[in-house]
């Protein structure tokens, strides 16, 4: 399927790894122009270089932290008129919301929910004057059910994800749409870390609790972030106009509900 999104712009947001990188490539694969931004210059620079030479997509990278001012005005001024901005940001440690203070809260709620809101309000005015627009915001299936020892991340994810049940009501007359793409069980290093951290307060090895988290999956595996990367083109894409304000749910079927 042809997305018709050759020779937009996209800003893919911690796009070194993971699933941000899965975006990337997805899009690059789509003919989209990327600029994309990690903490990492060399990583970022290497995942870059994979992207250019696998699909031929012109690429910057931005090597910043995107959840301060100078992070987010540096990948603006590589790509000021972005038709795609994927917002992505890792999510803050697991633990016990004992244990967390006024700051660790204000990291959070800074990364999950503020600085994509900032990314949007930077670029959506732009987006609605070209009548094109496509934002997809990274957030997660505990935004629909909560994991426990996530809860910094459950918190901040969610209250993006109220401010954007708003938004995307307001620009979609423009052509721009706003949705958010929630991942469960992927394959990425945070993935790796959880089932870690989980298998250490269960008494039991890492394998065994992979072994578990895969076999409790209705798919009886991790999901592959290549799936999710197309899954973020098509929403992306020129026909995907129709669609906006929604929380399009990756776990595997693990979310058991009718609706």
């Amino acid at each position: 399927m042809d997305l018709g999104i050759a020779g937009r712009k996209a800003i893919v947001c911690a796009a070194s790894k993971g699933l941000g990188r899965a975006c990337a490539m997805s899009l690059g694969r789509e003919g989209v122009e990327l600029v994309i931004n990690a903490r990492t210059a060399d990583m970022l620079e290497a995942t870059a270089e994979e992207i250019r030479q696998e699909t031929g997509a012109k690429v910057t990278a931005v090597a910043c932290d995107i959840t301060t001012d100078a992070g987010r005005a540096s990948v603006l001024a590589a790509c000021p008129e972005p038709d795609i901005l994927v917002n992505n940001a890792g999510g803050p440690p697991p633990g016990d919301f004992r244990d967390w203070d006024r700051d660790n809260w204000i990291a959070a709620v800074d990364a999950n929910m503020l600085t994509p809101i900032f990314l949007i309000k930077a670029t959506v005015d732009g987006m609605i004057a070209r009548k094109f627009g496509r934002v997809v915001n990274i957030t997660s299936a505990a935004v629909k059910s909560p994991i426990e020892i996530l809860g910094l991340s459950n918190g901040a994810r969610a209250g993006l994800t109220g401010f954007v049940a708003g938004l995307s009501r307001k620009t979609a007359r423009n052509n721009v749409t706003i949705n958010n793409l929630l991942p469960g069980p992927f394959d990425t290093d945070r993935f790796r870390s959880n089932i870690q951290v989980q298998a250490d307060k269960a008494g039991v090895s890492y394998d065994e609790m992979l072994a578990l988290r895969s076999n409790d999956n209705p798919t009886g595996r991790i999901g592959n972030p290549h799936e999710f990367g197309e899954t973020c083109a098509f929403l992306c894409g020129a026909n995907a106009g129709f669609m906006t304000g929604q929380n399009v749910l990756m776990d595997g079927g693990s979310f058991n509900s009718t609706f």
